[in-house]
């Protein structure tokens, strides 16, 4: 009877996870498809180059809360059944994974940066707000936010094993974490070739091949033409 709780608790995590919220507010605001433009990704942050505010702290919220609910219901309701702490670690990945691979949206999903925190926050509040420091510190630094996303999710495991012991929930934290920086390969690339925007920033764009007007000519060329214009 356990093990059916926690499968249910896991599906219903997964398919609360699976609203993109991205997607769903801009539908009802009549925005385009997130998918469309910009960097393609259903997040906050891609909504908000939309130009619609309102939409992306909406989209923020709602991607941080469907995973915030779902931990906090199994920690409260869960033990009633024999869940406990572990299962609730889990159903918080299983509500990170909906975000990724939504299985209402074609599985288009986000980079579940904002779902993440919202898990982290659910399980423990400390870590979460530990987390949310350092994510604050890298991008003060820095102004990628994309940089300050990775470390954050890769600190996250590495605070509840230093300062909370290892637990057998440690390995949810430690796939949701690889998962996100998988997620961002593209910035990775991005950052490592100096192209990747800053917060505040302009979109940086690589730096244009010579034009054939450009190049420089030789002597013999420039002698020729002298000879031209005294002709």
């Amino acid at each position: 009877m356990q093990s059916l709780w926690l499968w249910g608790a896991l599906a219903g995590a997964y398919l609360v996870g699976s609203l993109s919220f991205a997607v769903i507010f801009s539908r009802a605001m009549g925005l385009a498809d997130p998918r469309s433009y910009g960097s393609r990704n259903p997040g906050a942050t891609n909504v908000l180059r939309s130009g619609n505010r309102s939409a992306a702290l909406l989209t923020l919220a709602f991607d941080a809360l469907k995973g915030y609910v779902p931990v906090v219901l199994c920690l409260v309701y869960g033990p009633r059944v024999g869940l406990g702490e572990t299962a609730a670690a889990f159903v918080g990945l299983a509500a990170f994974i909906g975000h990724l691979y939504p299985v209402f949206f074609r599985f288009q999903g986000g980079k579940g940066v904002a779902t993440a925190a919202g898990v982290v926050m659910g399980l423990n509040p400390l870590l979460g707000l530990a987390t949310l420091l350092s994510f604050a510190i890298v991008v003060g630094f820095s102004r990628y936010v994309s940089l300050a996303s990775m470390v954050a999710a890769v600190f996250a495991p590495f605070y509840q094993a230093l300062i909370w012991g290892l637990q057998p929930g440690l390995l949810a934290l430690v796939l949701m974490a690889l998962l996100l920086v998988w997620r961002h390969e593209g910035n990775i690339r991005k950052l490592l070739a100096g192209t990747e925007n800053r917060l505040g920033g302009k979109p940086q764009s690589p730096t244009p091949a010579p034009t054939p007007a450009s190049t420089p000519t030789s002597a013999a060329d420039r002698k020729q033409r002298a000879r031209k214009g005294h002709s």
